[in-house]
């Protein structure tokens, strides 16, 4: 999995297990602490998260604050924090007072509409990951594969393995810089420093979504050299206009073409035909002048006779994800013939050789010009355009309406969206050509997304949790390195998902005992200050107090953590803690001089409440 190879940004790899080593026995005290903090998330999971027990009448907020958002079950407060919450990567230091004075819609208004956010700061934090600017040529020759590196060393594959084995053990450790495992790295370490630092949240949460639901992963062939160009050209540009755009995007890019074998599909019969006329050529060409009629007359060195691809026939693994991924969902409506018959009309869209400078091309001779029959309609448009009849068939049926409308709610509002919801979303979805801003702006207009049973509903993902920590903590990172680490030892490496669902947006999937201690681990390790090239200044968070009184520590990291709000379980579960000689920082009897308001964060960060949003 390329996410396990060591950075050779911040130290050297051998410092890891010595950290880790450390971080064990610190943590052995704390275990059982974490899991039973942690252990109501197993309560309930897709169910709002019970605070005390009581009837919310309902709460009239200024106009000034929420315009036309139809709140009228959450306070001001809990409206501003479920909106940084779920349209963003969560607060940071100031941020609720900064939205609140600007006004709820004004700012979501805002977050619709990125072009108009100077992003300017978070720019430069990116200049430090060259890879992700680069074209794929740029990047192939930069990050070479190994059997290239050999043969520019004048080495066999073994020799240059050898080469490296060798040098390892010596203590001079191979360029890491020049592994083709640095680019996937590098694109890590940029997706996390947006989601962190970037103003324009909602495009950043919206390109964590389309990337999912238009999975490629990183770990197939040549993948890695084509992800930056994906993520780059492809999915940020579109992720709040068209879905048409994304649509037909996605499906000329090399790296989708070649993550689900598009490149290689042909259409047989035309396939058989072309192979027909190529052996007529030859004998009527090659064989007066003493040739071998079952040979090619070819330049070697012409471009994509190299590495030629080897293609056998129809391939259906892109139409059937196209149908059952990417638009109409599984339930919508389409038989195996219709997959057959969509990838038919998908034959001849290939690309150029993917090991050189990929880009989409059309090849007349590779598609069938037959008529295919699709959810009961006929195309027979000619050449590519079967290929884009289909396409726009797919993103104008109310399948597609209906089932990215209804991934779109299980992302922002419950695992389990109100199907009143869904309909009124899949209806500006038709209504609008699938504008997906507008998508979204019927859900967050509607009173669905603002209800108490939707507040606090959502367990985050892995990656959610460990951004929404640094945020919280106005962490500030040299390199993000150590997030990503953090993330895919909870359970989500980057661009490492590799079937085509992507990763999963319900809390099934992420809620169990050894991903729920890693939680604790991972949030302790930031609030005391021991994540490597991270800084934390809980000092100015938490405020002057008694630093010696634990309760009131934990009382001033709730209210800034969890905006005061938490459980009775909760906070029985985490007074319990406060006599941990780890908490108090003093043995037996011993007096207690200052408490350890890291360990009592990392708790609260641990939590049930901060886990949600």
């Amino acid at each position: 999995m390329p996410l396990k190879s060591s950075s050779p940004r911040g130290g050297s790899s051998a410092r890891r297990p010595a950290e880790c080593a450390g971080m064990a026995g610190f943590f052995a005290g704390i275990a059982l602490a974490g899991a039973a903090v942690c252990a109501p998330l197993f309560v309930a999971q897709g169910a709002p998260l019970a605070l005390e027990q009581q009837t919310h009448k309902r709460i009239e907020l200024s106009k000034a604050f929420r315009g036309r958002l139809p709140i009228t079950d959450l306070t001001e407060d809990e409206a501003t924090l479920h909106a940084l919450n779920r349209l963003a990567y969560g607060p940071r230091p100031g941020d609720l007072e900064r939205v609140k004075q600007m006004g709820l819609e004004k700012w979501i208004d805002q977050q619709l509409h990125p072009e108009r956010i100077d992003d300017s700061a978070v720019e430069a934090r990116l200049q430090q990951y060259p890879a992700i600017g680069m074209s794929t040529e740029q990047l192939l020759a930069r990050y070479p594969r190994p059997n290239q590196q050999a043969k520019q060393q004048g080495l066999n594959k073994q020799q240059f393995q050898q080469q490296q084995r060798q040098a390892r053990q010596e203590g001079d450790a191979p360029d890491m810089k020049n592994r083709p495992q640095e680019i996937v790295l590098e694109l890590s370490e940029a997706k996390f420093t947006r989601a962190i630092y970037s103003e324009r949240q909602l495009q950043e949460v919206m390109a964590d979504f389309w990337f999912n639901h238009f999975n490629v992963f990183a770990g197939k062939g040549p993948e890695r050299w084509l992800l930056p160009a994906y993520e780059r050209d492809v999915i940020r540009p579109r992720t709040l206009g068209k879905f048409r755009d994304l649509i037909y995007a996605t499906a000329k890019s090399p790296a989708m073409l070649f993550y689900l074998d598009n490149w290689l599909s042909v259409d047989p019969a035309g396939f058989a035909q072309h192979q027909a006329e190529l052996q007529a050529y030859r004998r009527r060409f090659m064989r007066p002048f003493g040739g071998d009629p079952n040979m090619t007359p070819q330049n070697p060195n012409a471009p994509g006779q190299q590495n030629a691809p080897q293609r056998k026939g129809l391939n259906e693994n892109y139409g059937r994800e196209l149908m059952e991924l990417h638009t109409l969902g599984v339930d919508g409506g389409y038989t195996q013939q219709d997959v057959t018959q969509a990838a038919l009309a998908l034959t001849g869209w290939t690309m150029t050789p993917p090991r050189r400078d990929p880009e989409f091309r059309f090849e007349e001779r590779f598609h069938g010009e037959e008529p295919k029959q699709v959810l009961g309609q006929t195309i027979h448009a000619g050449g590519m355009k079967d290929g884009e009849k289909l396409l726009d068939m797919l993103v104008q049926h109310p399948s597609t309406a209906k089932f990215i409308s209804t991934k779109l709610a299980r992302r922002f509002v419950a695992d389990d969206p109100p199907p009143e919801l869904v309909a009124r979303m899949a209806e500006t979805f038709q209504r609008s050509g699938g504008d997906i801003r507008e998508v979204l702006r019927t859900m967050i207009y509607s009173p669905e997304f603002w209800s108490r049973a939707a507040y606090r509903a959502k367990v985050k993902k892995p990656s959610e949790l460990v951004v929404s920590a640094l945020r919280a903590t106005g962490a500030d990172m040299a390199e993000a390195m150590p997030a990503v680490r953090w993330s895919a030892q909870i359970g989500e490496p980057l661009y490492g998902c590799q079937p085509p669902t992507g990763y999963k947006d319900t809390a099934d999937t992420w809620v169990n005992s050894g991903a729920l201690l890693n939680r604790m681990n991972f949030s302790i390790l930031l609030a005391t200050g021991r994540m490597r090239d991270t800084k934390v200044d809980l000092g100015s968070l938490l405020g002057a107090g008694d630093t010696k009184d634990p309760n009131g520590v934990m009382d001033r990291a709730i209210t800034v953590f969890l905006g005061g709000q938490v459980s009775a379980q909760t906070r029985a579960v985490l007074e319990k803690q406060l006599d941990n000689p780890q908490v108090l920082q003093a043995m037996l009897d011993d007096p207690v001089k200052n408490v350890d308001a890291g360990m009592i964060t990392g708790l609260v960060l641990g939590s049930p409440e901060f886990q949600r949003r």
